[in-house]
């Protein structure tokens, strides 16, 4: 059974899925993302990040933050690979939206890149579609920026702003 709790940014077993994040990066990119954030970016109701557990064993992670546009970006979503194609990261991607739009948030945004197929994948099926590039990867070769309409629901209280 896959559980999702809210950890701060820098909580210890939110960095060891952090780091998990970034060695894939070096693996696919040959470099960890560049992209500066601050723990304090991921608190409620500015942002959140979530960890998923299966059966207590961390399985993976996600995060939005508030960017100077409105908009909420999603950041380090992760599957440990014991449990991907497992539907971990669709739940994680859904939280993540229910959180931003329960904080008002009208529109999600993300950046990813060619060297991530089934992340790009995952979000063509979850309705994302392309959006202008932002921020230090705008211009980068292979970077892939996506997005999509969220409908807030600021009237309603997120199970994930606790």
């Amino acid at each position: 059974m896959v559980t999702l709790r809210a950890l701060p940014y820098d909580d210890p077993l939110a960095q060891y899925l952090i780091e998990a994040v970034q060695q894939e990066y070096v693996q696919r990119y040959g470099g960890r993302d560049a992209a500066v954030v601050e723990p304090g970016e991921f608190l409620p109701p500015r942002g959140l990040f979530l960890v998923a557990e299966v059966d207590g064993v961390p399985a993976g992670c996600g995060a939005w933050r508030l960017l100077p546009t409105g908009a909420a970006e999603i950041k380090r979503v992760y599957v440990e690979p014991a449990f991907r194609r497992q539907g971990v990261a669709r739940l994680v991607v859904a939280a993540l939206e229910e959180s931003a739009a329960a904080a008002g948030r009208t529109e999600v945004v993300l950046n990813s890149g060619r060297e991530q197929p089934e992340a790009l994948a995952l979000y063509a099926d979850l309705g994302y579609g392309p959006v202008p590039g932002y921020g230090v990867y705008a211009c980068a070769p292979g970077a892939v920026f996506l997005g999509k309409a969220l409908t807030p629901r600021a009237d309603e209280e997120s199970s994930w702003a606790s």
